[in-house]
């Protein structure tokens, strides 16, 4: 989140994840680890949807941060979101490997979403198509 903020020069982070609205472990985690002088705000995925398509988003320059690649796809498609990254993502029993995600990462790509992969800002972004 840090090293992020500060790449993208964001002053609002969205958490959009229904898993993490149910957890109340997992929401104060989160608080506690958010950087200073930025505005965090955690929604469930239908209400990131709603905040950002009403427009009461559009004030921030706002770093949205899914969990799955399924919630990113979501977003892109009701939001028009144009740019997504994968970046940080891990493996764990209920991901898949990014192969079987091809359909929707196409998709996406498909749909003039730039789709790129970057861990971390000081990396190069790769183009997902390429990998794909």
């Amino acid at each position: 989140a840090f090293s992020w903020k500060n790449a993208v020069e964001a002053d609002c982070i969205l958490i959009a994840c229904d898993a993490v609205m149910k957890d109340d472990l997992r929401k104060t985690s989160i608080k506690m680890a958010k950087p200073s002088g930025v505005k965090l705000v955690i929604k469930s995925m239908d209400d990131a949807v709603n905040a950002i398509n009403s427009g009461v988003t559009d004030k921030y320059k706002l770093l949205t941060v899914v969990e799955s690649i399924k919630d990113a796809e979501r977003l892109c498609k009701e939001c028009n979101i144009k740019k997504l990254n994968l970046g940080g993502t891990k493996a764990t029993a209920e991901t898949r490997n990014i192969s079987k995600a091809e359909t929707i990462l196409k998709g996406l790509c498909e749909s003039g979403v730039d789709v790129t992969i970057q861990m971390v800002p000081e990396d190069n972004p790769v183009n997902v198509e390429k990998v794909l």
